[in-house]
């Protein structure tokens, strides 16, 4: 009797282990959509906004105001963000990567093998 509760203890807490990293790969997943959306919305943005001339007016939000620019004021800072984005991305694409090798590592190591997924 004593081995039936160690042996449910123990499929408890892998239990617990396996819904923790499908949570964080889920919670990666949703950081990277989120990412990949914005860096879509500044690739549009840049691609309307280069052949404009460089003297036209246009607006920018900043921390909820929006302000008056030039489109050569613009560019750059979009561009910069642009580019922050994709490392973002990245990183985000990485480590999602490795936390999925992680889990795949624990479930042979841990012979766990899913039911349903």
């Amino acid at each position: 009797m004593a081995q039936a509760q160690l042996s449910a203890k123990k499929q408890q807490e892998l239990q617990q282990q396996y819904t923790t990293y499908k949570n964080n790969l889920q919670q990666l997943a949703e950081r990277i959509g989120n990412v990949e959306q914005e860096t879509e919305e500044h690739k549009l943005v840049l691609e309307t906004l280069k052949p404009l001339p460089e003297d036209r007016k246009c607006f920018r939000l900043i921390n909820g105001v929006l302000v008056e620019r030039t489109v050569k004021d613009v560019l750059p800072a979009l561009q910069t963000n642009s580019d922050g984005l994709r490392k973002v991305l990245d990183e985000l694409v990485k480590q999602y990567k490795r936390q999925q090798e992680d889990m795949e590592n624990w479930k042979k190591k841990n012979n766990v093998q899913v039911v349903q997924q």
